[in-house]
């Protein structure tokens, strides 16, 4: 059995890390609740957008933008991974990064070339360690802006535009609660403009045509696509990290309480040896 030193040692040591990982959990709860703000304003903003894309889009040829354009059969994928920058968040980054493992792997042979676009430091470290080589990698997006989704989407319209991509797909977590985010597959390029319950409902008067208004949304449309996966990605990180520094709390409470009561025997056996050495003692006199 360890000395009494040695576990109140160990002690000191668990309730510094109690400490660390206590505040770790208060700052991303507060980071949390921020995220939560931007993700339920963004959420009915990104509805609307796609209602209105799908009633303008109804009544255009499928080649009325080059982003509408579907190239059949997909040989060339870009799958853009949404990840976060730091560790500490549970199975938060290995879920989604296995998840986007998982859609290249389903289309198989039918691939000629597919391409991860990183989006946070971790995923771009584990396909970088798998020798894969980036078109783009981005990292410093933990709080995420509309220029962050600019500039990723200027690359994603460039590439799909010139043909370098057939097909470009985005994986992020969704978020659902602290305890709950979703790794999700969404196809961003070609834009899904028109939708038949949008042709059959009517729609807007459009002016002066559906096409310039299109040539003007699609790409705001990309755009705030990347815009709210940033959102997403970032409120179920700060999720994830807050539900496993909990855990971990709360783990550091009980091994800190098992090791007091290890400190507490070994402190009782030391008496009981002082006292059976006096006893000893007394009786050898």
């Amino acid at each position: 059995m360890a000395t009494q030193k040695e576990i109140r040692t160990r002690i000191t040591s668990v309730q510094k890390t109690q400490k660390i990982t206590s505040a770790m959990k208060v700052v991303s709860a507060a980071k949390l609740a921020r995220a939560q703000q931007a993700i339920a304003a963004a959420r009915p903003y990104a509805e609307k957008l796609r209602e209105v894309l799908a009633s303008v889009g109804s009544g255009v040829e499928a080649d009325a933008h080059p982003l509408l354009v579907r190239r059949e059969p997909v040989r060339k994928l870009d799958v853009v991974l949404f990840s976060s920058d730091r560790g500490l968040c549970g199975g938060f980054n290995a879920n989604v990064i296995k998840f986007a493992e998982s859609q290249i792997a389903e289309r198989g042979d039918a691939l000629a070339e597919a391409h991860v676009i990183p989006v946070g430091r971790r995923g771009g470290d584990y396909f970088r360690r798998r020798g894969h080589d980036f078109v783009a990698r981005y990292t410093g997006l933990a709080t995420p802006t509309p220029e962050h989704a600019a500039e990723i989407a200027r690359l994603a319209i460039d590439r799909y535009r010139t043909g370098e991509t057939d097909e470009v797909m985005l994986v992020y977590s969704e978020f659902g609660s602290a305890v709950r985010q979703t790794p999700r597959a969404e196809t961003l390029l070609p834009f899904a403009a028109g939708s038949s319950e949008a042709s059959a409902g009517g729609g807007y008067e459009i002016e002066p045509d559906a096409e310039t208004l299109l040539a003007l949304l699609l790409p705001r449309a990309v755009e705030f696509g990347i815009f709210r996966a940033l959102l997403e990605s970032a409120a179920s990180e700060h999720g994830a990290r807050m539900s496993a520094m909990d855990s971990a709390t709360n783990n550091c409470q009980e091994l800190v309480e098992s090791l007091t009561l290890d400190m507490n025997k070994a402190r009782q056996a030391a008496i009981t040896q002082e006292l059976s050495e006096i006893v000893g003692g007394a009786e050898a006199l």
